[in-house]
């Protein structure tokens, strides 16, 4: 099987140039100006549409094993591919979670033939695991996810100890989920008294607040400089927090940051028309909030975007404050609201095609995937700037069957998908049955 695109536009490592990429068995073997003259089974003429790597989202929650009614690998990495992401990291918040490296063996072999696109995933942290992180080996997972803030199960670190040891110990990258659990429940307590369990929606980004954000991020990055270890943030959400992360090129880093797609496109505002459907964790924030992080990430202080795609059920995403479960389902138009900045000219095109693959690839060291490069893996999307597309709820693949972005118009479309060297999206619809993604590897 071999492809040959031509005469679309390529962007790849900071620059835009009219391009030919060749594929076969699943790798670009050459990329090149005049390569029509080349044998190939399928052309794609991508003439008057962009060429980029998919994106690689390092955040997901795709529900298996134990949460499959919301949604699993299958429907998931389907919607995503559709989406433009090729690859994703899978959240260890599962049933059971993956807290051992016997678990996080099993989902590997769960997950093989089941997924539309590559996968990794996370080993969690908890307060009582630590032999089992200290055992992880170089290459195994994508990293160690510490949920520092208000989490469900036993998922919550907040022994002081513990945290000292996973950042002392540590074999490969941490990933943080920083929230102070404290502050949000002295914040929860006193609007319960307020209005009992009946909180406004609207409150939701004060109870999950700029200090509970602030100080865990605080706590984060301190254990990290202190125990030298390479640390990444997720979701950030304020603009205060942005003091703790550089503007450094991000091999010089230690310490990086993510923010998700639906920080940079929601704020407080939005509460009014979809209250429950956005709330999430962190919460969405302030205008000036989701500003300064837009602005963050143009100016490579934000290193990578995301999705931290949660699907739940429409039951559970009705009720009161405290029955609405937090998480949104994301992936299947993530990447075409950033590509909105990208048409208000808050963000180019180069700098999002770094922040959602490459820089994803340098820091968790992802071998062959994430650029445009002659032997790498062929995880390629074709985006058309001039095409519109409507988030509607007859298009959607999750499971959950909803979407927060419902009805919004984005100006930009995924025009094909291709994964592993296979056109897996094209023409609107999804092009094959087959589950074509691999297991991720690491270099680190």
């Amino acid at each position: 099987m071999s492809i040959l695109i031509i005469n679309g536009s390529v962007v790849n490592e900071g620059t835009i140039s009219e391009q030919d990429i060749l594929i076969e068995d699943g790798r670009i073997v050459e990329i090149g100006g005049n390569l029509q003259s080349r044998p190939a089974s399928e052309v794609i003429d991508a003439k008057g549409k962009m060429i980029m790597p998919g994106m690689i989202d390092d955040q997901v929650h795709f529900r298996e094993p134990g949460l499959n009614h919301k949604g699993n690998l299958a429907s998931e990495s389907r919607a995503a591919i559709v989406g433009g992401i090729t690859s994703f990291f899978d959240m260890p918040n599962v049933k059971p979670p993956t807290v051992s490296l016997q678990r996080l063996e099993e989902k590997f072999q769960y997950a093989s033939g089941k997924c539309a696109g590559n996968y990794a995933f996370y080993l969690g942290a908890t307060n009582d695991n630590i032999d089992e992180l200290r055992q992880l080996t170089r290459g195994v997972t994508c990293g160690i996810k510490i949920f520092m803030g208000a989490s469900t199960g036993n998922m919550l670190v907040n022994d002081d100890q513990v945290l000292e040891n996973i950042f002392a110990d540590a074999q490969t990258i941490v990933v943080t989920h920083c929230e102070d659990s404290p502050t949000i429940y002295a914040n929860e307590d006193k609007y319960k008294q307020q209005y009992g369990d009946d909180i406004p929606m609207q409150l939701h980004p004060t109870i999950r607040s700029e200090q509970a954000c602030y100080l865990s991020s605080l706590k984060a990055t301190n254990l990290a400089k202190k125990h030298g270890t390479k640390l990444h943030v997720l979701h950030l959400t304020t603009a205060k927090e942005l003091e703790f992360f550089s503007t450094r090129p991000i091999e010089d880093k230690q310490i990086t940051v993510e923010v998700c797609a639906h920080h940079l496109f929601f704020s407080e505002k939005d509460y009014a028309q979809r209250g429950g459907f956005i709330k999430c964790n962190p919460a969405i924030k302030t205008e000036k909030d989701r500003d300064a992080l837009v602005q963050a990430l143009a100016e490579g202080r934000i290193d990578v975007v995301a999705t931290d795609h949660a699907p739940h059920t429409l039951t559970e995403k009705t009720g009161s404050y405290f029955e609405v479960a937090a998480g949104l389902p994301l992936v299947q138009y993530a990447f075409v609201s950033l590509l909105d900045l990208v048409q208000d000219k808050k963000l180019t095109i180069e700098r999002l095609v770094e922040a959602s693959s490459h820089s994803v690839a340098k820091r968790f060291g992802i071998i062959d995937r994430g650029f445009l490069r002659e032997g790498y893996w062929a995880d390629i999307i074709l985006v058309d700037m001039n095409q519109s597309c409507v988030d509607t709820e007859d298009k959607l693949l999750y499971k959950c069957g909803w979407s927060p972005f419902d009805g919004f118009k984005f100006r930009s479309k995924i025009d094909t998908t291709i994964v592993n060297g296979k056109i897996v999206y094209a023409d609107n619809k999804i092009t094959t049955q087959e589950y074509l993604g691999q297991r991720i590897e690491f270099s680190r």
